[in-house]
């Protein structure tokens, strides 16, 4: 019997997670899914932690390890079902997300749609916040009229908190496969491009943001250049589009300053527009290195102690 569900989960290096992320996939209220985990030749207990579990709508896909792109595109082609929902190894669902989602779609016919839920975004160990949108508040599923406007302060559609037909992925393109980080914005911003964006304001997941970020690597901060400047075409006819992706090419020249990467650092202040920018955003690309990196630690302190700021609001 065809999956109304399949749920993919990349697995890379995991082993004090995909537990945890597996357990609130199967208390799922709505059952009908198949759960596809592609083990990126994880090197620790990952493997082990998942063979655990004992559940007939678990498959496990082995790679070699080729990156998240990769193993989200083998999922996605060997998936029965033709709603696909993405799930971080790292991340959690509450009960209710995929009830949500089928609810969604039996309300708004698919006809090429990309539908999301809303998220709490786990900022430290003790600390979960609400994702905070650029939108009216309303407390029923809506279409989403310009994504990247409602995008501006925590985006839209997240990975662990989408759904997708099959059919509308292939359309839009897959992966990147050289995009070994930042994928999940090159993807959606593909989606919100080319398809209707429908969006459920019912938090149904958590962003686990404690992980270790990836975006402190210098050859990841290169990634996400390369697909900041993949739409300039578009961005030239989007406004908000293209303060949108102005916006990230502030947050990449924060994290490039933060880590020394300076020719990176350089080529995105030639690039970025100030005027879009507020005022807190401004003063920290003028800060000095150092002083921006006592200010982050200053940011974690505040974390720890439950008081939350953002450059973005």
């Amino acid at each position: 019997m065809t999956p109304y569900f399949s749920i993919i989960i990349p697995l890379y290096n995991k082993e004090d997670f995909i537990a945890d992320t597996i357990k609130s996939v199967l208390n799922q209220t709505f059952t009908d899914f198949e759960i596809i985990v592609v083990n990126d030749g994880s090197t620790d207990n990952s493997l082990k932690e998942l063979q655990s579990i004992k559940d007939h709508r678990i498959i496990t896909i082995q790679q070699k390890n080729q990156g998240v792109s990769i193993a989200r595109n083998n999922g996605i082609k060997n998936a029965k079902g033709d709603y696909i929902t993405l799930l971080d190894a790292d991340d959690e669902w509450k009960p209710n997300h995929l009830e949500l989602f089928y609810k969604t779609i039996k309300q708004f016919p698919p006809n090429g749609a990309l539908f999301c839920n809303a998220y709490d975004i786990k900022s430290s160990d003790n600390y979960i916040i609400k994702a905070t949108y650029n939108i009216e508040q309303v407390d029923h599923p809506h279409i989403i009229k310009d994504y990247f406007k409602a995008s501006l302060i925590d985006a839209i559609g997240w990975t662990s908190a989408i759904c997708f037909n099959k059919k509308d992925f292939y359309d839009v393109g897959e992966f990147v496969p050289e995009f070994t980080s930042g994928q999940d914005l090159d993807l959606l911003i593909r989606f919100a491009l080319r398809k209707t964006i429908v969006f459920n304001p019912t938090v149904t997941c958590c962003y686990n943001k404690t992980v270790k970020n990836s975006l402190s690597k210098k050859k990841y901060q290169e990634i996400r250049y390369t697909i900041v400047n993949s739409f300039k075409d578009e961005e030239a006819q989007n406004a908000s589009l293209n303060k949108y992706l102005n916006l990230n090419r502030y947050a990449l020249a924060m994290q490039c300053k933060l880590i020394g990467n300076k020719a990176l650092y350089k080529k995105l202040i030639s690039e970025i527009d100030l005027k879009p920018l507020n005022l807190k955003q401004k003063t920290l690309l003028r800060t000095p290195r150092f002083s921006a990196i006592l200010m982050k630690k200053f940011y974690f302190f505040l974390l720890k102690n439950k008081l939350y700021i953002s450059s973005f609001k």
